[in-house]
């Protein structure tokens, strides 16, 4: 069983194992699965990762996108 340690900031590092197994790299978007008692880990398919920005549309405006886009 490979395991890893949570630091007090509710942070861990994924072992190279893991990272390996799933061709992880960095940048790459981790998708966690709960089922029953356990969770599942997976590389998160690009298109798949949701916007949580995306129901904000009153903020979506030319005006917007001008006064903010190079923040």
């Amino acid at each position: 069983m490979i395991v890893s340690k949570l630091t007090s900031k509710a942070q861990t590092t994924i072992p190279q194992p893991v990272r390996s197994a799933l061709h992880l790299k960095e940048g790459d978007t981790i998708a966690y699965q709960i089922e029953e008692n356990r969770v599942v880990i997976t590389r998160a398919a690009s298109e798949s990762i949701e916007d949580p920005f995306a129901t904000f549309s009153e903020w979506d405006s030319e005006a917007d996108r001008r006064a903010y886009g190079k923040l």
